[in-house]
């Protein structure tokens, strides 16, 4: 299958915690989204005119587009491309965006999914991540949605913030498992270089991210899944009734998809390549017919990698069957050793010839991860 992403730089404010690239400044939006236009024809063979089953608007805010601005995309995407009736359609929104007006105007875009950016319902954690909205639109945007029939509804929760209280953690789970939504984020706070929260925390103008806090909402989390209708088929994802977020599912499992817009990254098995995370540069490349972008061609080692890295994370896990491991037969050696002491750990199980992270597993992904990569 293949995807489309749309990257959408704008944003009313700056989250402190966000190092996504974009900016507050919508002076240049309509000569950045021409360029994305322009973008999109330009690269309408990287998919080799395959059809497509996921689009999806990220940012940055999408939910800044107009209704008018997302059927014009759609528009330029149908010239190039062949979507699929029942693709996966998502636009990510930021709760204060979601107004009664602005949902009515998006069902008449073929939007069908919507990813709510409420990352808590506590105002004092809502002002210390410095959002635009509110405890009460996150507490409400919700069943607005469901009225004007959004029924595929995704939520992000941030867990790890020092405004954060385990009680409160609660309530944030408490309160979506309250809710008829499919699917769930939750990410732990983290301290990116060269955000404003790095800068707060460097000047004592904010207190440290502290790992054991992340642990604890971690735990809670935990806890509470049995009995909350979610399954974890992700790290940090997770969803009732098998509705798995079919475009962020298909660059766990290696499928290609292609990054349309400033700071977009695109792959397509072979390669992957990201364009340049300037706006202004950006527009003046496509301006003359230039996609300013890196390109990354990928080793076996790097195929290998890359597939242990994602697999890993998911419930799907590392099959030891998979092509990209089976083509060196001391490859699948390599690996089942490396694993044996996170066995004993009990933070690896070897199940029907798949490595899988156990619950207490998971707190340690990415240092299993590395050790079981191929040098």
């Amino acid at each position: 299958m293949k995807h489309i992403y749309l990257h959408i730089p704008f944003c009313r404010k700056a989250c402190n915690y966000c190092d996504f690239h974009f900016s507050t400044s919508l002076a240049h939006k309509p000569a950045l989204l021409a360029a994305m236009h322009h973008e999109i024809g330009l690269q309408a063979n990287y998919l080799q005119r395959e059809p497509v089953s996921s689009v999806y608007f990220g940012g940055g805010t999408p939910s800044l587009l107009t209704a008018n601005e997302i059927n014009d995309f759609f528009a330029t995407l149908r010239q190039h491309h062949t979507i699929l009736p029942n693709a996966e359609i998502t636009l990510e929104a930021n709760p204060d965006d979601l107004t009664d007006a602005y949902l009515a105007a998006l069902q008449t875009t073929p939007i069908n999914r919507l990813s709510i950016g409420i990352q808590s319902f506590s105002d004092a954690d809502l002002l210390w991540f410095n959002r635009a909205h509110n405890a009460a639109d996150a507490e409400t945007v919700v069943q607005r949605a469901l009225a004007h029939g959004y029924k595929n509804l995704s939520l992000d929760l941030i867990y790890g913030s020092p405004t954060t209280s385990d009680e409160q953690w609660q309530r944030n789970l408490d309160t979506v498992a309250a809710t008829s939504v499919a699917h769930l984020s939750c990410y732990a706070l983290t301290v990116e270089p060269k955000t404003a929260l790095a800068s707060q925390i460097k000047k004592g103008q904010a207190p440290p991210v502290q790992d054991e806090t992340a642990e604890r909402h971690w735990r809670i989390l935990q806890d509470w899944l049995p009995a909350s209708g979610f399954e974890q088929y992700e790290i940090s994802n997770f969803a009732r009734n098998a509705q798995y977020a079919q475009h962020n599912t298909s660059y766990w499992q290696g499928e290609w998809y292609l990054g349309i817009g400033p700071a977009a990254h695109s792959f397509n098995g072979d390669s992957r390549q990201w364009n340049i995370s300037n706006n202004a540069k950006y527009i003046q490349g496509l301006q003359d017919a230039k996609i300013p972008f890196t390109q990354e061609i990928l080793s076996e080692r790097d195929k290998v990698n890359e597939y242990i890295m994602t697999a890993l994370r998911t419930k799907w896990g590392v099959n030891l069957a998979h092509p990209l491991l089976i083509a060196t037969p001391e490859t699948v050696e390599n690996i089942l050793y490396d694993s044996q002491i996170f066995q004993q750990n009990n933070w690896l199980t070897l199940t029907n010839n798949t490595l899988l992270l156990t619950h207490e597993g998971k707190l340690y992904a990415d240092t299993i991860a590395s050790n079981l990569f191929v040098d």
